[in-house]
């Protein structure tokens, strides 16, 4: 798969033979002409691709459909290709490590528009995560000025998911090459 992007945050030079928890992660982009399948998550103030971790011993296809499903409701989910890889080494609160090694695996998928029960997990209840279509245009737009304002919310994963929203614009709805 396609390196979409490699980020290292600028903390990791600070410390010496950091602590690495590695985790792998899928997200699934569900596109309906200009309208995109995204979270809404009101504790960061953002939108973000559905998705999550794969579970230890899952395939990553396999997580991904699940992730969709629980976040989303999402109805006949099919996973048409893989589009790219976002890796980074981030901060992380797992107890023990100095970083996160977390490499994001998206893919073209398709599914109903209309949306299914949810089951989220409780802490994306906690966080006020809801499904959304949203033109993907819009979505971008609010991310950008919550990135611009440096909201107190933002969550780590901003950057990531406005970086991959701004390729998918330009190379799936805009059909550019970058």
């Amino acid at each position: 798969m396609r390196l979409l992007k490699k980020c290292i945050h600028r903390d990791m030079e600070s410390i010496e033979n950091p602590k690495i928890y590695e985790r792998t992660a899928a997200r699934a982009i569900v596109l309906k002409d200009e309208e995109i399948l995204l979270i809404y998550t009101k504790r960061y103030n953002d939108y973000s691709i559905p998705g999550g971790g794969v579970d230890d011993g899952e395939d990553v296809k396999t997580g991904l459909r699940r992730e969709l499903s629980e976040e989303t409701g999402a109805n006949r989910v099919k996973v048409i290709k893989e589009y790219g890889c976002y890796e980074e080494y981030r901060p992380t609160y797992y107890e023990g490590y100095d970083f996160m090694h977390m490499k994001s695996y998206f893919y073209i998928c398709d599914a109903d528009k209309e949306l299914g029960d949810a089951s989220p997990e409780s802490y994306e209840v906690a966080n006020g995560s809801v499904p959304v279509w949203i033109n993907i245009r819009e979505a971008i737009a609010y991310n950008q000025n919550v990135m611009k304002n440096n909201e107190n919310s933002m969550g780590l994963s901003i950057q990531r998911e406005t970086f991959v929203l701004e390729t998918i614009l330009k190379e799936l709805v805009e059909g550019k090459s970058l």
